[in-house]
């Protein structure tokens, strides 16, 4: 007696896609190669900075920005800086005694946690003794800024909140 083989009951086998097993068996692989894709994305968009190689070098030039900062407190130096819709920088640059102001000062804009933002600008006199007039090269996302208003003799140092509501002060490091 040979058995006969049974028909199957197709109308109680389930879809393939029903089956919880299938499901677990994709969703790990895909989660994966979901999560290494974000990695990617984001470390190709976020710029982190590059490593400084000449560590000593670095720290000779300490010496060099202190004595800037020593040089602006003789001259009594100060300035307001003040930052419009536009993007457009004028700064107010008043200083004690008889010290001449430079026909140019430099800018730079540094952003608190991301060094790829960061901003140098150039500023011109504009027109009165003491003001001074540029244009960022983009505006300013909200956050904090460290900002430095310089020459190659003396520097002046100050943090904003940006959007800037209002004139910053600037003055010398204490």
């Amino acid at each position: 007696m040979t058995a006969t083989p049974q028909p199957i009951d197709r109308s109680q086998a389930r879809a393939w896609y029903r089956e919880p097993y299938v499901w677990l068996l994709i969703t790990f692989p895909t989660l994966a190669v979901v999560g290494g894709v974000a990695m990617i994305v984001i470390a190709v968009v976020s710029d982190d900075g590059l490593v400084v190689d000449d560590y000593y070098k670095r720290g000779k030039q300490i010496n060099r920005v202190l004595a800037r900062d020593r040089a602006a407190a003789t001259l009594q130096l100060g300035a307001e800086l003040f930052i419009d819709p536009q993007s457009i920088v004028r700064v107010r640059l008043y200083a004690g005694g008889d010290a001449s102001l430079p026909e140019r000062v430099g800018l730079s804009l540094a952003f608190a946690t991301r060094a790829g933002i960061d901003q140098t600008v150039a500023l011109y006199r504009a027109g009165a003794s003491g003001y001074y007039a540029g244009e960022l090269l983009r505006p300013l996302i909200e956050g904090r800024w460290y900002v430095q208003l310089q020459t190659e003799h003396w520097r002046l140092v100050g943090a904003l909140q940006a959007p800037l509501r209002g004139p910053l002060q600037l003055h010398v490091k204490p």
